[in-house]
């Protein structure tokens, strides 16, 4: 599991792509991410969920927060 600002990612392995595939799951919106290392996921996770953040401030919308921890 990552987490960041609250979030939760988890991430499986994608062999079509050989790329390591992440999903944040304490949302009801859908924001996923994908990486070939354990940093790049991380990094990817920040950039999927301020891009999330920076499309709801232009719609208007409040970010889903994020939910109590699932496993």
């Amino acid at each position: 599991m990552i987490e960041y600002k609250g979030y939760i990612g988890v991430v499986d392995f994608d062999p079509e792509i050989d790329l390591f595939h992440g999903t944040v799951i304490n949302t009801q919106d859908v924001i996923m991410f994908y990486g070939a290392s354990v940093t790049e996921l991380r990094e990817e996770m920040q950039k999927s969920l301020e891009v999330y953040f920076e499309v709801c401030e232009e719609q208007g919308k409040m970010p889903d927060k994020p939910q109590g921890k699932r496993t």
